[in-house]
């Protein structure tokens, strides 16, 4: 059974995480908004490849999620310096590019899915990736205290 300071701790890591989770959500969704956005723009009404349209808007938004999450969901670790923070970070996007990618690939090609309705899962299991990657490689254990 936790004592008291145990249980209170547990607490505070609990609440950090909770808010980290809802301003994530929240600079997440703006970033859909981007991404999305564009990438219909991109796709049905210039007329580029869903691929390639959904690789310009993820790059994008990507830009505007890396500034707002770093500023108002993760502490920098201080121990880590902003270049690589900036490396991990797009390293990690990379990998959530190359998952959005396969999904509206597979999407398109194996299931005959409309690339605008395969883009809004592959968003999804992509925010599931970004979360915990950054929260284990970018965020400091310093703010969970």
């Amino acid at each position: 059974m936790a004592t008291a300071p145990q249980s209170s701790h547990l607490w505070k890591k609990l609440r950090h995480l909770c808010k980290q989770i809802i301003g994530f959500g929240i600079v997440g969704l703006l970033a859909f908004f981007i991404d999305y956005a564009l990438f219909a723009f991109l796709y049905k009404i210039v007329g580029i490849h869903y691929l390639i349209s959904a690789v310009i808007s993820f790059c994008v938004s990507l830009a505007f999620n890396y500034a707002a999450s770093m500023r108002y969901v993760f502490s920098h670790k201080s121990d880590m310096t902003r270049r690589r923070e900036i490396v991990l970070f797009f390293v990690g996007a990379v990998i959530g590019l190359g998952i959005n990618e396969i999904m509206l690939y597979v999407g398109d090609v194996v299931f005959r899915i409309d690339p605008l309705i395969t883009k809004i899962l592959a968003t999804v299991v992509v925010a599931v990736w970004n979360f915990v990657t950054r929260k284990i490689f970018l965020d400091s254990r310093e703010s969970e205290s």
